[in-house]
């Protein structure tokens, strides 16, 4: 399991919350970044391929980590943390996490190879999902899985049902994204802050 790649800039959480974001994010991105749409079903209509979920981990947390999104302390313990790749014809276009509580998880997560989105939308069953944060991140094994520098463009959102929250989960999303979406200012953010 990875540790959560550490922020090196993030919005303002006002800005998030009302879907501004930085001024300087293309549209294409804000969509991508700010949306309240699966990011797994966006890649699957970007790229023209099924989106394929490795997954790297799924363990008890003990203890939250120090980069979790605060919203993780809102979830009841036990908690578990899952890590997954996704890909869409053999290219590593995302990274994820998320944080849920044992029994949740258990209940949810049947098939650990689906993607979260249509695992919880499996009989139609109304959600909410609320776009807490953006932020710029960085890590060598990002890095490495993406075969490209960073920063990365990173959120994180949770999941609610009957207005109590299911699951928190952050994406950290490759540059590659770039062919499709058209390029960001991500460097340039990063130095500006």
């Amino acid at each position: 399991m990875f540790a959560s790649p550490p922020q090196l800039w993030q919005a303002p959480t006002e800005a998030v919350l009302s879907g501004e974001g930085p001024r300087q994010l293309p549209g294409p991105w804000r969509l991508m970044l700010l949306g309240d749409g699966s990011p797994t079903r966006h890649l699957r209509l970007l790229t023209g391929e099924a989106v394929a979920v490795d997954l790297i981990a799924m363990e008890p947390e003990q203890q939250r980590q120090a980069d979790a999104p605060a919203e993780v302390g809102e979830l009841e313990a036990p908690l578990l943390r899952r890590q997954v790749w996704l890909t869409c014809g053999g290219i590593t276009l995302a990274w994820a996490e998320s944080w849920w509580n044992q029994a949740e998880a258990d209940l949810h997560l049947q098939d650990r190879n689906l993607p979260i989105w249509r695992s919880l939308t499996q009989g139609r069953s109304e959600l909410f999902r609320e776009v807490d944060g953006l932020a710029l991140v960085d890590a060598d094994w990002l890095q490495k899985a993406f075969g490209l520098q960073g920063p990365f463009w990173s959120r994180h959102y949770r999941f609610f049902r009957g207005g109590k929250a299911l699951t928190v989960i952050r994406e950290v999303f490759s540059p590659q994204l770039e062919t499709w979406l058209g390029p960001t200012l991500r460097q340039e953010l990063q130095r500006s802050s």
